[in-house]
């Protein structure tokens, strides 16, 4: 039986990313789940599916949330904030062989200019740490997990386990082949061919992928509003807003963030075109109910 804390964070996340969907669409997955529709409303769409779904029994509610993308697993627990994950930024737990680590560690510094912090064992474990511990608590508060499979991956002691625990937390997994192909379980999930790549190439491939995957699209939201705020230059800003041009997910606080942004960021408000791409932004989600 779900908490009422449970319900609370299910309502919230179903009614954020629900609502950004044309009203048809909107009733036609409530009614797929069992749960009422009506056509009289006067109010923001957030506002329509939250009444919509507040009396939902659990089972229901869970899968609806499963469909939008969100399982309460997601949010790492209270008070669990690991050192090796930067701030406000999406994180990645990178799964690979510890003869491959310097690869991994290219990538890693490859995709932080993308909002992702990633975590590299071999790097990010000081030696004076029990290690598996460490590894524990990146997979239990990470975002997704990449599995960079180079041959023999499937033989380590540890890959195996690292996806697995990834997947029962339901979370995005990605495959990266360098001539070994994804087998079992992860052979259903999304794969980029790596062989011949250099890791910016594959840190660009993995920025896109989170973006549109409809798991992680909510939380790489986030991060694109905060890199948009934090454009270091007019080229961060051009390229930033173009991001936020085509998310699929928005919510109440992201438009305020951004024209508070034009105002205080030069590098945003001297971009040519910049100040008005955001504010025909902020007319469109307006007519969306935000």
């Amino acid at each position: 039986m779900l908490t009422p804390s449970e319900r609370i964070k299910l309502l919230k996340e179903i009614s954020d990313r629900l609502s950004t969907e044309d009203w048809p669409l909107v009733d036609v997955t409530l009614s797929q789940f069992g749960m009422p529709t009506t056509d009289t409303w006067s109010s923001t769409r957030q506002a329509y599916v939250l009444e919509m779904t507040k009396n939902a029994p659990d089972q229901p509610l869970l899968e609806l949330a499963q469909h939008v993308g969100f399982s309460l697993e997601e949010a790492p627990k209270p008070g669990v904030d690991p050192p090796f994950w930067r701030n406000g930024m999406f994180r990645l737990f990178v799964s690979h062989l510890s003869s491959k680590k310097a690869f991994a560690a290219e990538l890693q510094a490859a995709l932080l200019p993308y909002g992702i912090t990633a975590f590299v064992a071999h790097n990010d474990i000081e030696p004076t740490l029990e290690w598996q511990g460490q590894i524990e608590l990146a997979l239990a508060t990470a975002d997704s997990l990449v599995a960079l499979l180079h041959p023999s991956f499937h033989a380590s002691n540890w890959t195996d386990q690292e996806i697995g625990f990834a997947m029962g937390r339901g979370l995005p997994v990605f495959a990266v082949r360098f001539g070994q192909d994804p087998y079992g379980f992860i052979g259903r999930f999304q794969g980029f061919t790596g062989t011949g790549k250099q890791p910016q190439a594959i840190a660009r491939e993995l920025f896109d992928a989170f973006r549109k995957n409809k798991q992680s699209q909510s939380r790489m939201a986030e991060v694109l509003i905060t890199l948009f705020e934090e454009s270091h230059s007019f080229a961060d800003a051009k390229a930033h807003v173009g991001y936020l041009e085509q998310l699929a997910v928005w919510k109440p606080g992201f438009t305020p963030r951004i024209e508070a942004a034009v105002k205080a960021n030069g590098q945003i408000s001297g971009s040519w075109d910049v100040p008005e791409r955001v504010a025909a932004l902020a007319a469109k989600w307006k007519l969306k109910g935000f």
